[in-house]
C-alpha cells in the first residue's frame, strides 16, 4: 500500500534500499549518473521521466504502478496505446464518470485477467 506521506524520492530510496541496490548500481543499470539518483531521492529534483520510473522499477524488481502514481505520470507505451484507441479512451472516460475506489480498480483489473485466460 501506498504511504501518501512519503515524497517520490524517500518512495524510491525505501525500495532501493530495501532491494539492496546501491545508487550508484541503479544508476549505471538505468542509463543515468549517479548523482541523479542522489538528487532524485533527496527530493532536490523532480522525479524522471515515467519511461525512466518504469526502467528503475524494472532493476529494483517491483512494479511500476506504485512509483509512477506518485508523479501522475504514464509511460509512453500506455500513451500511445490509449491515444490512438477510441475504445481505451470511452473505457477511461466511463471509468472517470463512475468515480471508482482502488478496489474497483483491482477489481477490474483482477476481471480483465480473467477474461483474457478464457
Amino acid at each position: 500500500m501506498i504511504d501518501m506521506t512519503n515524497t517520490f524520492g524517500k518512495k524510491l530510496r525505501e525500495l532501493r534500499r530495501f532491494k539492496g541496490v546501491s545508487q550508484r548500481d541503479l544508476a549505471t543499470k538505468v542509463g543515468v549518473d549517479f548523482s541523479y539518483i542522489s538528487k532524485v531521492e533527496n527530493d532536490r529534483l523532480p522525479p524522471p521521466a515515467a519511461d525512466t520510473i518504469v526502467k528503475i522499477c524494472e532493476v529494483l524488481d517491483v512494479p511500476s504502478d506504485e512509483l509512477l502514481s506518485l508523479t501522475g505520470k504514464i509511460p509512453t507505451k500506455v500513451k500511445k496505446m490509449l491515444s490512438s484507441s477510441p475504445s481505451a479512451i470511452g473505457f477511461i472516460q466511463q471509468a472517470y464518470e463512475m468515480n471508482l475506489t482502488e478496489s474497483d480498480w483491482e477489481k477490474m483489473v483482477q476481471e480483465l485477467k480473467r477474461l483474457r485466460k478464457d
